[in-house]
């Protein structure tokens, strides 16, 4: 088994931002020249997060509307009370918006590709910006 792992930077210009790493990750991985195992994909921050899902403007529209239906901005949340927390971000509505999206993939390589679907990218969600992000990648390979 071989286990390759390294740790990227993505910047970000938006509080909320998505940004398509599909490309990004496939010439990381093409260094390796893996065959066949795993790519693990992990935000190393709890304000923004990965999944996979459809490039489409009007379906990332509809992913932001509906973020913010079920986590206002502004909502009562003791991350946010200087009474309760030492954070001065205001950002609880960013850490509860990566729970529901996740910020961690795991995704097959079948014969030298990332087994992803016709319309499916990997998107990175930016729920706290604009700030500069890593995202560490790993390779569990035969």
């Amino acid at each position: 088994m071989v286990i390759r792992h390294e740790t990227f930077t993505v910047a970000t210009e938006d509080r909320l931002q998505f940004m398509d790493l599909t490309k990004r990750v496939r010439d990381l991985l093409q260094r390796y020249e893996i065959k066949q195992g795993l790519v693990i994909l992990n935000s190393l921050h709890t304000t923004t997060a990965l999944f996979i899902n459809e490039w489409q403007e009007a379906l990332l529209h509809d992913i932001q509307i509906l973020l913010d239906r079920l986590v206002n901005k502004q909502d009562g949340y003791r991350h946010n009370d200087p009474c309760y927390s030492d954070c001065d971000r205001s950002n609880a509505d960013s850490h509860l918006r990566s729970l529901l999206l996740g910020r961690q993939l795991v995704v097959p390589m079948v014969d030298g590709e990332m087994s992803l679907g016709t319309f499916e990218s990997i998107i990175f969600a930016e729920l706290d910006g604009p700030r500069e992000r890593q995202i560490q990648l790993q390779i569990l390979a035969e």
